[in-house]
């Protein structure tokens, strides 16, 4: 069997392609149907306003990419002329490398957002709920979790800014130190002022007033975070009790001018105003920011900050990418037992057998015994029965290196007499996925390396 990924994102497909594939309130029917689709064995579909991509596990690569492509085509209803030369497709090793890639946030729009890593586990679980997921899909996106979580916890990936709505906030926090008890009025109620109301709020802001030419915008805009709408004609007065304001109107002139927030400043007795613009053109007049206690930021500051917290985002990357290739490996070890496991359980299980049919009929013969020497009895039987199992087990974990594991595992079944003890509700699973660890390993030999020298170069500087 084979893992494939296919589907459509931000990198692959421009956004009136995407939009076509959004899975709405159909997702239960849809992971059902994938499911059933010839030659799918396991399935999950991760759908957000990036990407729609179809993780499965198929018997064979060409016809699971066959059917993943007309799964899509007659779930949207659109033809696959229209879309497959758009498709990524990803296969076995490097369908692996990709899920730990998108669940740590490399694959993202913004380098390093944790928002996939939650989408991830939501669309894992729903399969799980489905029962469409398998051996092989548990084990992968159980890691993937595991390992975007580590990710986030052990390097600074998210620490830092790279949204200018964001960015925004967060020099607030730098001048103000928090935002507990101060007003914040938003100029603006499109997407841009609606991220900045959402980072605002995530961090302690409970009185944001929001204006905009149309006020039903902005009426909606402040219900959404429990604020408050006034008329754009207000906006000289407010600033009386405004402590920071952030503005993104799309306006072709300024909005607040020098000479209006001059007098406004008067009456203000030295409390500081912190303005924001992040419109383009800007909504406000750049003399502002030579009158006294006024502090104003362009989008041309911001964009400075974010880009130097890009770059920390891009060192902490290199070091996820480093973890990526260390649980490959790990990946492709697990893979190596996949069909050692049932024949080992099997082993023990008759070994217990052999064991309880025993002690029962010692019990039988010598009623005597009392409980002690009944244990005493049961735990050197379990001794002789662990010691005479070493050598088979540690000869079964290395099966998997040999030439023809599955001879040798189908032979070894036959010499212990196996067959009536397997597990027929875990069939011995033979994969086809191969992970290249010896150029794993040297890609972790090499990304070592170049981070000590980054580190050791940091030092010198300093």
């Amino acid at each position: 069997m084979h893992i494939l990924v296919v589907g459509l994102n931000h990198k692959t497909t421009p956004v009136e392609i995407r939009e076509k594939f959004q899975f709405q309130s159909d997702m239960d029917q849809a992971l059902t149907t994938l499911r059933q689709s010839k030659s799918i064995l396991e399935s999950v579909i991760i759908s957000t306003c990036n990407r729609t991509e179809l993780y499965v596990v198929a018997d064979q690569l060409h016809t699971g990419r066959y059917y993943t492509k007309m799964f899509l085509s007659e779930w949207f209803e659109v033809p696959k002329e229209e879309f497959s030369h758009h498709l990524l497709i990803r296969e076995d090793e490097h369908a692996i490398e990709h899920l730990l890639r998108v669940s740590c946030g490399l694959d993202s729009m913004i380098l390093g957002e944790t928002q996939i890593l939650g989408q991830v586990r939501e669309a894992f679980l729903k399969a799980q709920e489905l029962e469409t997921t398998g051996t092989i899909l548990n084990y992968s996106f159980r890691q993937a979790i595991t390992l975007a979580k580590r990710a986030q916890a052990e390097t600074e990936i998210n620490d830092n800014p790279v949204s200018v709505s964001y960015a925004a906030v967060e020099l607030g926090k730098q001048i103000f130190g928090d935002f507990k008890g101060k007003q914040v009025l938003v100029m603006g109620a499109g997407k841009m002022s609606e991220l900045t109301a959402k980072h605002l709020t995530s961090n302690g802001v409970d009185q944001i007033t929001v204006m905009n030419r149309t006020k039903e915008k902005a009426d909606a805009l402040a219900s959404r975070f429990a604020g408050a709408s006034r008329p754009f004609e207000q906006l000289t007065e407010s600033l009386l009790e405004t402590d920071v304001l952030i503005s993104s109107t799309g306006a072709d002139q300024y909005v607040l001018n020098a000479s209006d927030v001059k007098q406004i400043m008067k009456k203000r007795k030295g409390r500081p105003l912190f303005l924001v613009d992040i419109a383009v053109p800007r909504d406000i007049d750049p003399g502002l920011g030579e009158l006294d206690d006024v502090y104003l930021y362009d989008i041309d500051d911001l964009q400075g900050i974010v880009q130097s917290n890009l770059e920390v985002r891009k060192e902490a990357a290199e070091q996820i990418e480093l973890m990526i290739e260390e649980e490959l490996v790990i990946f492709g070890e697990w893979l190596d037992t996949l069909g050692v496991v049932p024949v080992m359980t099997a082993l023990r299980a008759k070994a217990k057998t052999i064991q309880e049919v025993t002690m029962e009929s010692l019990e039988r013969k010598l009623d005597h015994l009392s409980e002690r020497e009944k244990k005493v009895i049961r735990k050197h039987m379990k001794s002789i029965i662990n010691q005479m199992l070493r050598d088979p087990i540690t000869a079964l974990k290395e099966v998997p290196n040999e030439n023809d594991p599955d001879a040798l595992l189908e032979y070894f079944s036959k010499v212990f007499k196996l067959e009536e003890h397997m597990d027929e509700e875990e069939p011995r699973i033979t994969s086809n996925i191969k992970i290249n660890r010896q150029e794993r390993q040297y890609n972790i030999a090499r990304r070592k390396a170049a981070i000590g020298s980054k580190k050791k170069a940091v030092v010198r500087s300093c």
